[in-house]
């Protein structure tokens, strides 16, 4: 969906390759799901924040668990945003644009 909308996109299967990407290639944003093999979205999310080279990128995070609420991803693990599966294409691109531009004037 993001390729389509004209994103370079770099995918990871797991929270350790996506560290790894976050690491070499310092991308605007990273739009990170919650369950994924070994190192889970929730514990990547809190490796990068404590990662100089990560820190700062903006982190979405999506769970289709209906009991998540935004402010606690927000407020318990550094996300930025909060994306609750299932999601429409327009509140993805929507999402990505508010995140990243909130980045850029901070």
């Amino acid at each position: 969906m993001l390729s389509q909308g004209g994103y370079r996109v770099l995918e990871a299967d797991n929270g350790k390759d996506a560290i790894e990407l976050a690491q070499n290639h310092g991308p605007v944003l990273i739009i990170m799901d919650i369950v994924m093999p070994g190192l889970n979205g929730f514990q990547a999310t809190l490796r990068m924040r404590k990662l100089k080279e990560t820190r700062d990128i903006p982190i979405v995070i999506m769970s289709g668990n209906k009991e998540a609420t935004e402010q606690f991803w927000i407020d318990r693990i550094g996300a930025n945003d909060f994306m609750g599966k299932p999601f429409s294409r327009h509140d993805v691109f929507q999402r990505v644009e508010r995140t990243v531009y909130q980045n850029e004037i901070s």
